[in-house]
């Protein structure tokens, strides 16, 4: 019975650099499902609950507005300078670790003060080091599937559950105790990632022609300059989502508690999205899965401002975050293993992580601020589904540069 569980979890991989085929050992498996699991349970507990803490404290709102803000700056700065620094050292499972470690010492500052310059320091330190991991671990885990990358998705729908797992039960919580005690839990997931990055298993760096490269080389390349536009797009696209989402469904009429589960619900559909990718990616492979990603988040975004007073568009909406960010997302970071190899590669992942949801999402979300008070949501939530269209365009451009295996992988 063991020995056939344990068969379960084995993630074949295509040969590639050696001739024959390997598999994932299952205790590989569960170490990096559970980093993701923590690293984005922590996102879980940030993103819908901080705001109410900040506001126990008596921030303003413009106040609260820049320390939720500083989650998504933190991810223009910290993947690339960690990526160039995990590269250029090779030590990789020692950066994740320390970075874990420094998020976690940083974050033990909340419970030292909580004047608005003190909790500006914490919490952007804490977002500093926590988002410098995502690439490397990223690149570790694309690094022990080899060309099976495909496969990629069934442990980062463990990121999706931890998210969602944290979310609904302190969402639960919450309603009975003090927003204080989001302080300890957060505190508990923190020391999770770092136990799990103290168990990550290394990965081989296979070398590349392209080592001697300057990863400015690979930049200049059209294909990959117009992929990271594209990536842009996709995430200032989300950017009035993110910031006015839950604002904008609880304006009309929705109860929280409703708006807790269409979060819960997007999460969902991402998880079975990361599921079937190995599929999708063997019958339609990367650049049709990345074209169908676009057309559909376009669609997303548009049904998000004009049929909100519709449950089943609502519900619809939701359903298709499988599409605008889980199909999206697994295509992008295969693509982006593609194209950045051997000791470039946390470098490539921080930089896709840099330009999409680090500059994409501060414009997305900073733009949106601007458009709900001129525009209003309707023609906010249009202008994400211009984005996503126009990232659309931005990669059908891009076909004729790129290369054939795109289609094939």
């Amino acid at each position: 019975m063991g020995a056939r569980r344990a068969r379960q979890f084995k993630i074949k991989i295509a040969p590639q650099e050696h001739g024959a085929n390997k598999a994932m050992f299952p205790s590989t498996y569960w170490r990096l499902s559970g980093f993701y699991f923590f690293y984005f349970a922590f996102a879980g507990a940030f993103t819908p609950y901080w705001g109410l803490y900040l506001q126990s404290l008596e921030f303003t709102a413009f106040q609260i507005s820049v320390l939720m803000s500083l989650m998504q700056v933190a991810r223009i700065f910290a993947p690339n300078a960690w990526g160039w620094l995990a590269d250029h050292t090779g030590k990789r499972i020692a950066m994740v670790q320390l970075a874990a470690l420094l998020s976690l010492v940083c974050y033990l500052g909340v419970f030292v003060a909580e004047n608005f310059w003190w909790m500006f320091a914490v919490i952007a330190l804490t977002n500093l080091f926590w988002s410098a991991s995502s690439p490397l671990v990223e690149a570790i885990t694309l690094g022990h599937l080899g060309a099976g990358s495909e496969r990629y998705g069934r442990i980062r729908l463990w990121g999706s559950l931890g998210f969602i797992v944290i979310a609904i039960i302190l969402g639960y919580v919450l309603d009975y105790v003090p927003v204080r005690v989001l302080l300890w839990a957060t505190l508990g997931i923190t020391v999770g990632i770092l136990l799990c990055a103290c168990r990550i298993p290394v990965s081989q760096v296979v070398a590349h022609p392209t080592d001697d490269h300057s990863v400015w080389h690979i930049l200049r390349r059209p294909e990959v300059a117009l992929f990271l536009l594209a990536c842009f797009c996709m995430a200032a696209a989300h950017g009035a989502y993110y910031t006015f989402y839950s604002i904008f469904l609880v304006d009309h009429g929705y109860s929280k508690s409703v708006v807790g589960w269409l979060w819960a619900l997007g999460v969902i559909s991402e998880m079975f999205a990361f599921l079937w990718m190995p599929r999708l990616f063997a019958r339609f492979g990367l650049r049709r899965i990345l074209l169908a990603s676009f057309a559909l988040a376009t669609l997303r975004f548009f049904v998000i401002g004009w049929g909100v007073n519709v449950v089943e568009l609502v519900i619809l909406a939701q359903i298709l975050h499988a599409a605008s960010f889980a199909s999206y997302h697994s295509a992008a970071v295969a693509l982006v293993h593609q194209m950045f190899r051997g000791r470039h590669q946390v470098k490539g992942q921080g930089i896709y992580t840099s330009v999409s949801y680090g500059l994409g999402g501060t414009l997305g979300g900073v733009l949106s601020g601007y458009t709900w008070s001129a525009l209003g949501a309707g023609w906010s939530f249009t202008l994400s589904a211009l984005f996503a269209l126009a990232g659309g365009l931005v990669l059908m451009l891009r076909k004729r540069y790129a290369s054939n295996t795109e289609n094939t992988m």
